[in-house]
């Protein structure tokens, strides 16, 4: 395969991150959360959001978001505010539990993903580490 062929390239990485995807969520299976509910806690992580900007952020209807949300606040990982500039707008953030519960996931999924790149030679790793910006960038625009 040659990097020239768009299409076969996207077709072979979107097999590839899902597995990705895969294998980043077993690092954190059987917690209380899904991992869909932990993306939106690091959404949050730079401050309040409102939810519309977090529906769409995340594809989704305001109303699946808003679900999110009710379970992420139930255990006191959000707390619903209110958009200074406009009253009438309901805004989410980040509570100390919720920060400290992103730390540990993060900290968990990267133990486990370090555990899975030991098992790579060293080559296999220097080849991800040279793709790393090119993939940051695709991951990165909007």
């Amino acid at each position: 395969m040659t990097s020239d062929d768009p299409d076969l390239l996207a077709t072979r990485l979107a097999a590839t991150l899902r597995h990705l995807v895969l294998l980043v969520r077993r690092a954190v299976a059987g917690q209380p959360i899904t991992s869909q509910q932990y993306s939106v806690l690091g959404s949050l992580e730079n401050g309040p959001r409102r939810m519309t900007e977090l529906a769409e952020e995340h594809a989704v209807q305001l109303p699946t978001m808003t679900v999110q949300i009710n379970r992420l606040e139930d255990p006191g990982l959000v707390a619903r505010g209110i958009d200074p500039a406009d009253a009438r707008v309901r805004t989410v953030e980040l509570t100390e539990e919720g920060r400290a519960r992103l730390r540990a996931v993060r900290r968990a999924r990267a133990e486990f993903i370090a555990r899975e790149l030991a098992q790579l030679t060293p080559e296999e790793r220097a080849a991800l580490t040279a793709a790393l910006p090119a993939l940051d960038k695709l991951g990165r625009r909007q």
